[in-house]
């Protein structure tokens, strides 16, 4: 039995975590990175700072941290502590459950910093209670018990533990602003027929579309547990994580740092409570800063009991731990969400073979989508794609035109069409606007040019997220799912088959 009941509603911001977690990142790496020697001058303030405002951690969780010797690679457990304050503050508080579980590789010999995420409702051998899902072992042993039980699953030395709590983390979301989110559909639920009803989950509301996430919009957005399960919502945290990465700046951050240091110690309890340990990872951070952070793929399964947990095999497992030691991306899909049966078009051009497998044509069906949309925004053509997955569909209330502001206030045109590939939780799309330098097309991974189109591709590991072009009057790309189920093949296919209606 487990030790907790049932869960109800989301009580905190799921994957919210990951961002806080990245604000302890960027608080040391990107500052390590262009002003290291101020950091390590203000080490000493630093760590006062820190000191008067955290808790210490339990003594018998550092008797199970690994030693390092200074300068040598070290891997940190962050854990996202999934309990309200005023349970907190209760003489005997409620089991609690952790709601977030990162590890860390700081390697400056590899060549990315590495981090992954352990899915919560992965099936796992927790020490004295038999398999259970991840998140049950804090619920047990709290700090102790899920240390022990990520040591045991992944067979590596784990170095620091760091335990974030929810109150304090909010103050360091606020402090670090926005993010653009490129969301793959519509989140929507307001608990009340026809659009939601049964169990209570969070009211939601948040539009397909590139657009600025901000406050409530960024929580919903990562915190959304309905009519998806944790795999799907890891992938969806770890797309916000990267985002939120390439555009929080060196300055701002730098600038706010002391604020940021008591939110963090606040917000935390950690073996890191040292000066001569603080000193020591700084150090390593500053020699591994001028690398990238790699966020590993942990390409668990559906459990396909109608569960929600998902489980790893033994050979994968292995492989993936070996990634992320050596701060390489696995290849595949980030996973394999349960296939649903899509309805069939009776389109005779549906039925109209193409060359690359899984892809069929149909060009009638994102046409209608796109004439609406066409007529909505005016100047701003509309490229819609003549291929489509060929188990999926065209999602026709998800697609919108709407507005995107940039950072200087300035308003842009946009689309989106919207498909479902035809597996719980996956969606592509295609992406429009008029603004011709958002965050999300900086720094491609490569070029090709096909059919006189110029294309800018964007990996996430081995797999295409991104494909992407621009024309005279705008932006455009093709997403890959969340768990990255497009083929490279498919996801260029559908980008050189992209064309506008008044043309190419």
């Amino acid at each position: 039995m487990s030790p907790y009941p049932q869960e109800g509603p989301p009580r905190l911001a799921r994957g919210m975590y990951k961002r806080f977690v990245l604000a302890g990142v960027i608080i040391t790496c990107l500052c390590a990175a262009t002003i290291a020697s101020a950091v390590l001058l203000e080490v000493d303030t630093g760590f006062r700072i820190f000191r008067d405002n955290t808790t210490p951690i339990d003594p018998q969780v550092k008797a199970l941290l690994a030693d390092v010797a200074p300068g040598k690679p070290q891997t940190i457990l962050v854990i996202g502590d999934d309990r309200r304050k005023s349970e907190a503050l209760q003489k005997h508080p409620p089991p609690t459950r952790s709601d977030t579980m990162i590890l860390v590789r700081l390697d400056p010999h590899q060549r990315a910093t590495a981090l992954m995420s352990l899915p919560r409702d992965l099936v796992v051998d927790i020490p004295g209670h038999g398999r259970q899902k991840l998140n049950a072992a804090f619920a047990y042993g709290e700090d102790r018990l899920t240390l022990r039980t990520v040591r045991n699953l992944l067979d590596i030395p784990i170095h620091h533990y760091v335990r974030v709590t929810f109150w304090g983390f909010r103050g360091a979301v606020d402090r670090l602003g926005c993010v653009y989110v490129d969301v793959d559909h519509r989140y929507f639920n307001d608990n009340h027929p026809p659009n939601g009803g049964g169990g209570p989950y969070a009211a939601i509301n948040v539009g397909a579309g590139y657009q600025r996430l901000c406050g409530t919009g960024a929580l919903d957005y990562v915190r959304y547990r309905h009519l998806d399960n944790d795999l799907i919502r890891a992938a969806r945290q770890q797309s916000f994580l990267g985002e939120a990465k390439n555009q929080i700046g060196v300055g701002t951050v730098f600038s706010d740092r002391k604020e940021l240091l008591k939110i963090f110690g606040q917000s935390v309890r950690t073996d890191i409570d040292s000066r001569s340990a603080i000193l020591s990872l700084l150090r390593l951070v500053a020699e591994s800063a001028g690398k990238p952070i790699q966020e590993v793929q942990f390409p668990a399964e559906d459990a396909g009991d109608g569960s929600g947990n998902v489980v790893i095999g033994d050979k994968t497992l292995h492989n993936t731990v070996e990634s992320f030691l050596a701060a390489r991306a696995t290849k595949g899909p980030r996973g394999v969400a349960k296939s649903t049966t899509a309805k069939r078009s009776k389109s005779k051009r549906r039925r109209q073979p193409v060359q690359v497998a899984g892809l069929i044509r149909n060009r009638d069906a994102s046409e209608n989508i796109a004439a609406p949309l066409q007529v909505k925004l005016g100047r701003l053509p509309v490229y819609y794609p003549t291929l489509m997955s060929a188990t999926g569909s065209y999602r026709v209330n998800d697609s919108r035109a709407y507005d995107i502001v940039d950072r200087a206030g300035k308003r842009h045109r946009a689309y989106r069409m919207v498909a479902y590939e035809g597996r719980i939780g996956q969606y592509y799309g295609v992406q429009g606007t008029d603004w011709r330098s958002p965050p999300i097309l900086d720094n491609p991974s490569s070029t090709v040019t096909s059919g006189g189109r110029t294309l800018k591709l964007f990996y996430d590991g081995g797999r295409l997220k991104l494909v992407a072009w621009r024309t005279r009057r705008g932006s455009y790309w093709v997403s890959n799912t969340l768990l990255r189920t497009l083929t490279n093949k498919q996801m260029l296919a559908l980008a050189r088959s992209a064309r506008s209606l008044g043309g190419r």
